[in-house]
């Protein structure tokens, strides 16, 4: 069976998450605590960051993009970046917006702020950054509900890999109430559209000792 070694709220490991249960793939999940640095998962991966996919013949995979375009090219149904060049280019351009522009501009500013400081002992979160996130997160809503006012999924008519993107970074903040759903609607639906796949129902079983979710965390009608 595949290992997918992971954290539970990192953004990145629930998209890779995701993934495997769009495709069908049992795979083993082993939290990994990395700011414990164990000397056996640096072996596999330098970086010290997860996720990390090992399969079943050993390929060992690091990184959430190269992850999902391995299994992409191994496990091809279904797809996840689109029937034509058009639509795989779209799709890696917005996986790369949330993955990237999100992710510094937002996540790292509200959850590696407020909740990863809190494990890796860094101190008090640094409130000029988590200002800036909670400015930043609403520009993003902006931009997901003008995407989700023009089309049904993020990058077209079909669910593909922006939206786990997407729903990876939201879902994690989203966990810390962080998100300001009632002010951007048309996200929401979406939102909500996303969290009612069975393979995203996994997420938001999550729940970390000692921090639990809001009540609508995990309710798929909000």
């Amino acid at each position: 069976m595949p290992t997918l070694h992971h954290l539970w709220l990192s953004p990145f490991a629930r998209k890779v998450r995701v993934v495997l249960r769009e495709k069908g793939i049992e795979a083993e999940l082993k939290v990994e605590k990395v700011w414990e640095r164990r000397p056996a998962f640096l072996a596999i991966n330098p970086a010290g960051t997860v996720p990390v996919f090992v399969d079943d013949d050993g390929t060992t995979v690091c990184d959430s993009t190269a992850i999902c375009e391995y299994l992409e090219e191994t496990r091809p149904e279904p797809a996840l970046l689109g029937e034509t060049p058009a639509a795989r280019a779209e799709t890696r351009r917005l996986a790369a917006w949330f993955d990237g522009k999100f992710a510094r501009e937002v996540t790292d500013n509200l959850y590696r702020e407020k909740m990863l400081k809190r494990f890796l002992g860094l101190g008090e979160p640094n409130s000029a950054a988590v200002r800036a996130g909670y400015a930043n997160i609403r520009y993003h809503l902006d931009y997901v509900g003008w995407l989700a006012e023009r089309r049904r999924f993020l990058a077209g008519e079909r669910f593909g890999l922006a939206d786990v993107a997407a729903a990876a970074h939201l879902s994690t903040l989203d966990y810390m109430g962080e998100v300001p759903w009632a002010e951007h609607g048309a996200a929401r639906d979406w939102y909500a559209r996303i969290k009612s796949r069975p393979s995203f129902r996994p997420i938001l079983a999550d729940v970390i000792p000692g921090a639990p979710p809001p009540r609508h965390y995990a309710d798929l009608d909000f």
